[in-house]
């Protein structure tokens, strides 16, 4: 009826899990697990629930209603959300589901379990990954007691937040500053031009690359974009569910496409309804292989957006002529990009560019 579990903890330590089950003609009818640093206290534990379980005889079922742990709450939030849950967050709430506070009962969790849970994931992870986690897990406690009836009390997540902040468990993601060079852009485009050449069946890396910049947009937009997203006589294109911190689902936001992206753009065969269909996955697998092949240092696909947006104000525009392009809503994140050095386009005789809009390559 119990059973008690030895396991690893990820940071090496050594917990024991404790299961119930009770069955009725073979069948499970009732579960409930419990994790404990020491295998005395999970004996202990054990017997004591076991008996209270049996006291309650007929009223198990009933009881069963009213010990729910995160981990059903987590499934049910995934299973029952008719909005649509972000790459993001499906895996970052899958991933708690391997932590011990998974095995806790709802009605158990507080504030210190979140704390101590937040230490944990902060021992392989920086504490801006540690915000987003107890982020994403902040959406279950909020609706988890109207919701289901599941007794977790979004005011124990709250205040876990509130101290996580002040002792510097979270915090705020370093803003990063990077941005390629032209040497590093040409090594970059040659390694993907002589790629795809090669296998013309792969995601013209080259094209990729150089539109992301181009246009400034992030790497799950560009393989959203359709051919009817796209306004080549405005010179405008329609980005689809553009991430937004409130809700990116419905998210729609016309931009404005420069020509240079605007010209990469239509030089694409129009062999599928995506203007670029191809996996996020293999860009982003392809764009760090490279960078490793040709000894770049730090340089993530995002920062193109970055270097990008940073290339407009370089340009002269204004923050509004900039936001129209970037899709930024909030005038004030573009401050970061105004305080420039340089000034002009370095692209202007960047002989990739002349090359892409007719669908060559620079070195052709």
């Amino acid at each position: 009826m119990a059973t008690i579990r030895k396991r690893v903890r990820k940071d090496g330590s050594v917990a024991y899990m404790v299961q119930i089950i009770f069955t009725q003609k073979g069948r499970p009818t009732y579960r409930e697990a419990r994790t404990f640093d020491r295998q005395s206290a999970a004996t202990v534990w054990a017997k004591k629930r076991t008996d209270e379980l049996n006291k309650a005889g007929e009223n198990l079922f009933a009881l069963k209603t009213r010990q729910k742990t995160l981990a059903d709450a987590i499934r049910t939030y995934t299973d029952q959300s008719e909005k649509q849950i972000g790459r993001t967050k499906a895996q970052v709430l899958s991933t708690i589901l391997e932590f011990d506070i998974s095995d806790m009962l709802c009605a158990e969790i507080r504030s210190s379990d979140i704390v101590a849970f937040a230490r944990e994931l902060g021992i392989k992870r920086s504490a801006a990954t540690v915000s987003n986690y107890l982020s994403h897990l902040s959406s279950v406690f909020a609706i988890a007691k109207p919701a289901w009836n599941m007794p977790l009390e979004h005011q124990q997540m709250k205040d876990a937040f509130a101290v996580c902040n002040r002792l510097g468990i979270t915090g705020k993601s370093r803003a990063r500053a990077r941005r390629p060079t032209l040497v590093e852009l040409n090594s970059l485009m040659e390694h993907f031009a002589k790629k795809h050449a090669a296998r013309p069946s792969s995601a013209p890396m080259h094209m990729i690359t150089a539109f992301a910049l181009f246009s400034t947009r992030r790497q799950e937009e560009i393989t959203r974009i359709k051919w009817a997203d796209l306004d080549a006589d405005a010179k405008r294109i329609m980005v689809k569910d553009m991430k937004h911190p409130g809700d990116k689902a419905g998210n729609d936001v016309l931009c404005d496409l420069p020509d240079a992206a605007c010209s990469i753009a239509l030089s694409m065969p129009r062999n599928s309804a995506f203007i670029f269909p191809f996996s996020t996955d293999a860009i982003s697998a392809a764009f760090t292989r490279a960078c490793k092949v040709l000894a770049i240092d730090d340089l993530r696909f995002h920062d193109l957006r970055h270097e990008g947006v940073s290339r407009l104000f370089e340009m002269g525009l204004h923050i509004p002529q900039a936001a129209a392009v970037s899709g930024h809503r909030s005038w004030q994140s573009l401050q970061r990009y105004t305080h420039l050095h340089e000034r002009g386009d370095k692209y202007d005789e960047w002989p990739w560019l002349l090359a892409l809009a007719k669908g060559e390559s620079a070195s052709d």
